[in-house]
């Protein structure tokens, strides 16, 4: 057990024990990881917030109910990715235009941040249009670096099908920014 997870769960059980401000301290630890994970999935700010601010409500209230099958992280980043889950179905049925925002900030880890901004949008575009399988998949193991075997807990699939949702997703995303033409195969997928 890593020294986080023994700490989260350190905390966990003095907030199960009646001290909230170990709660605090839980949401400090994890809620930029949870941050990354809702806005990734919901494509928008303000719908991530949401999400963000929906998943440690629901952490608070059934805490109880962690089983500890596996590391407290897992458990409350599938809390995370069920929310987001939640919204994205409920926003399909009131399907409205959001107000275009402002420029966001270039990726850190690129290169280039004035192409990394230009880019920006499409890609959160190609990945707003996976459908929520395969951005889940994508969004945990691409953008948060996730192992596999850990992004298969979080979502409660089995490993296998988390490589073939980041396969398919991948794919998917290549061709909607115009890396293969559609129908066509990746030299590696040869």
């Amino acid at each position: 057990m890593t020294s986080r997870a023994a700490e989260d769960i350190e905390l966990l059980n003095r907030y199960l024990g009646g001290d909230v401000a170990a709660f605090d301290e839980l949401v400090r630890a994890h809620e930029d990881r949870v941050f990354g994970i809702c806005l990734r999935m919901m494509q928008d700010r303000d719908a991530a917030l949401d999400a963000v601010q929906e998943t440690f409500i629901t952490v608070f209230r059934k805490a109880d109910r962690y089983q500890a099958k596996a590391a407290f992280s897992t458990w409350l980043y599938r809390v995370a990715v069920n929310t987001c889950y939640d919204q994205l179905r409920k926003a399909k049925r009131r399907r409205t235009d959001p107000l275009p925002e402002t420029i966001d900030p270039a990726d850190p880890r690129s290169d280039d941040p004035i192409r990394a901004a230009e880019l920006r949008p499409d890609i959160e575009r190609a990945l707003a249009a996976l459908p929520d399988e395969f951005r889940s998949a994508v969004v945990l193991v691409d953008i948060e670096g996730l192992a596999l075997e850990r992004t298969a807990e979080i979502l409660d699939v089995p490993t296998g099908t988390v490589k073939s949702r980041v396969f398919r997703g991948r794919k998917l995303l290549a061709e909607s920014l115009g890396n293969l033409r559609a129908g066509s195969q990746h030299p590696r997928d040869e």
